[in-house]
């Protein structure tokens, strides 16, 4: 671990931690030194990586919470402040993949789902953790979202949608907020070793692709004081290029 990814003392918060991208950087933060908030729907999934964190020295509180309930959702914010008092690190990572179809085929019920958790989970969590977020000297913020809010592949528009307004939101907050010690980015993954791609993209060899855990390291040092970079997107491919 470099000095400048030292995370001892911190608090992070990480979404849809039970597995994928959420799972690797939780693991990774704490070994980074943070203390991890683990937040997922299985509470079994999230006990089995406490078990990983401890073992590997590091630290977590676990959260199981559906993040389309809404009404447990405005109560995360007083239970961390009374834990903790505040709030370093923000991994907004849960995500659904909605319905690859057609647009004109996609239901009300898929839009709403799809733009529940994508969009307005991670609007609500940016509103409720804002005060927590405040009371650290360099809150980091990190939305992961997805290439095809640029490229806009056919039969992936609730997705794509939903990601897009996600998008849109994090980085007007990022504005916001910028004359403040928080700092808030997007990362962009591209395809990486996870259900949800293999669940896209049944026929795709998974062994090609990045392991969650490569990602993860992009994380951490977004997650890191000395990142100090706002309102960027960054794509992981071409960060991994440039080392």
């Amino acid at each position: 671990m470099t000095e400048q990814h030292d995370l001892s003392g911190r608090y992070a918060l990480v979404t849809g931690a039970s597995r994928g991208i959420g799972r690797a950087a939780a693991l990774a933060l704490a070994r980074a030194g943070a203390h991890v908030i683990i937040l997922a729907r299985t509470q079994g999934a999230l006990e089995e990586l406490d078990d990983e964190i401890k073992a590997a020295g590091g630290k977590a509180s676990l959260i199981a919470v559906d993040l389309a309930d809404y009404a447990a959702l405005n109560q995360l914010a007083p239970a961390l402040e009374d834990r903790f008092g505040k709030l370093d690190i923000f991994i907004g990572n849960a995500g659904v993949l909605g319905e690859l179809c057609p647009v004109t085929d996609i239901d009300k019920k898929t839009w709403d789902s799809t733009l529940g958790i994508n969009f307005l989970a991670n609007w609500q969590l940016t509103a409720v953790l804002d005060p927590l977020l405040r009371q650290s000297d360099a809150a980091r913020v990190v939305f992961v979202t997805t290439g095809t809010t640029e490229s806009f592949k056919p039969f992936w528009g609730a997705y794509t949608v939903s990601k897009a307004a996600m998008e849109a939101m994090a980085l007007t907050y990022a504005h916001e907020v910028e004359k403040t010690s928080i700092r808030v980015n997007l990362i962009n993954p591209g395809a990486t070793r996870t259900q949800m791609r293999a669940r896209a993209m049944p026929g795709e060899d998974p062994s090609t692709l990045p392991a969650p855990e490569e990602v993860a390291e992009l994380i951490v040092q977004m997650a890191s004081p000395a990142f100090t970079d706002n309102a960027t997107r960054i794509n992981y491919r071409e960060w991994r290029q440039s080392r």
